[in-house]
């Protein structure tokens, strides 16, 4: 998969036990728009592998939201393209003019407590509850250290919005989004693992 077939989305979120922290994530566009379907005969994708990425993913937030809560650790990824790098050396979605350009958007705070910044507006739909969509995140403490990345496992993460597959906080960042966006979240803890 190309890139530049990749919009963006920077995501901070705040779990339960822990300050905050940062999701970046990139949705996969196709020629049409963001890809993402209703059913899972049209992706391809079997039951079989979509309930080992949501069985994975809950085992995830279990283990993150128990590390952050009782001993305040960050989880790593093992066996990924940025493991033993140096933090200025590991993946990122939001390079230091993005992170300059950031400081003058103005955040944007919905009723839920998510706050978000939009680096770039896209211009195509927004996925509608239900649909796939692949998107590459990069997930961050507010001091800057990854505690999980999408980008070092070298693959986009795929899952149905709005559908609790992952925290909400993120559904709510997303849904609101539209292709070819740029986008970080600041998750609070109540919307969050």
């Amino acid at each position: 998969m190309a890139a530049s077939s990749l919009s963006s989305l920077l995501l901070p979120s705040l779990p339960l036990g822990c300050k905050s922290k940062t999701f970046n994530a990139h949705l996969h566009q196709g020629n049409s728009g963001i890809r993402f379907q209703r059913s899972t005969s049209e992706t391809g994708v079997s039951r079989q592998t979509e309930n080992r990425r949501t069985s994975r993913l809950v085992n995830r937030r279990d283990a993150i939201g128990l590390i952050c809560s009782v001993s305040g650790l960050l989880m790593g990824t093992l066996g990924t393209n940025g493991a033993g790098l140096p933090p200025e050396q590991k993946p990122r979605l939001c390079d230091d003019t993005c992170e300059k350009e950031l400081e003058n958007v103005p955040m944007v705070t919905t009723e839920s407590g998510l706050q978000y910044k939009d680096i770039k507006v896209g211009k195509g739909p927004s996925p509608p509850i239900g649909f796939q969509v692949a998107a590459n995140y990069v997930a961050m403490i507010p001091n800057g250290q990854i505690f999980d990345s999408s980008l070092e496992k070298g693959q986009p993460y795929i899952f149905r919005v709005g559908s609790g597959q992952v925290v909400k906080g993120l559904d709510e960042g997303i849904l609101t989004m539209k292709t070819g966006g740029k986008r970080r979240l600041y998750i609070p803890g109540s919307v969050s693992f």
